[in-house]
């Protein structure tokens, strides 16, 4: 009887540290753009980007890196043009999965 629990016992702590394992290819890339908001008017054109990403090995914002920090947390200051721009986040696991995310702001003239 002892016998047949302790081996329930050990499959069953096998099971939870698949579990655990396997976790990130389950869930997959999480990304959240904080700031800016899509349609956001920025006056001067000065923008600080923030958001924090999780299950993540790589972030770009329009093809350029984003350095997250070791609790998954982002922010850039950034200048853009006068109209319309499309910021387009992406962020990446280390299975290849992708996960995109868009804002548009507009700076008047």
């Amino acid at each position: 009887m002892l016998g047949k629990i302790t081996v329930g016992v050990v499959l069953a702590a096998l099971a939870v540290y698949g579990l655990i394992e396997a976790l990130p290819l389950i869930l997959g890339p999480s990304l959240v753009v904080d700031s800016p908001v899509s349609g956001q008017t920025v006056p001067l054109g000065i923008l600080t980007v923030t958001g924090e990403v999780k299950r993540v090995t790589a972030l770009t914002l329009d093809g350029a890196p984003l350095l997250p920090d070791e609790k998954g947390a982002f922010s850039s200051t950034l200048a853009f043009p006068a109209g319309t721009s499309i910021l387009t986040f992406t962020a990446s696991d280390r299975f290849g999965r992708k996960i995109t995310t868009t804002r548009t702001i507009y700076v008047p003239n």
